[in-house]
């Protein structure tokens, strides 16, 4: 009976005594350039804070506009108001 008692506790999981881990969050790349960004003046009339490079794309006519990059809002690219 001995036996049977010691191999049921023996089976029980036992617990940590140290401290859960806390889950990573996910990085994006806008969370990891955290500062360093301009307010600029989008072509829909807002301002948007954008952090990476003004860039000169050609539109769908020939025509060259600017556009700025890696924007706060999410956006990946956002045509500026020349």
């Amino acid at each position: 009976m001995k036996v049977l008692t010691l191999a049921l506790l023996f089976s029980l999981p036992v617990g940590t005594l140290t401290h859960p881990r806390p889950l990573r969050q996910p990085t994006t790349q806008l969370s990891k350039r955290g500062h360093g960004g301009r307010w600029y003046f989008a072509a829909s009339g807002h301002a948007v804070y954008c952090y990476g490079p003004v860039m000169t794309v050609p539109r769908a006519n020939g025509e060259l506009q600017r556009v700025a990059t890696f924007c706060r809002d999410g956006s990946s690219v956002v045509p500026l108001k020349d």
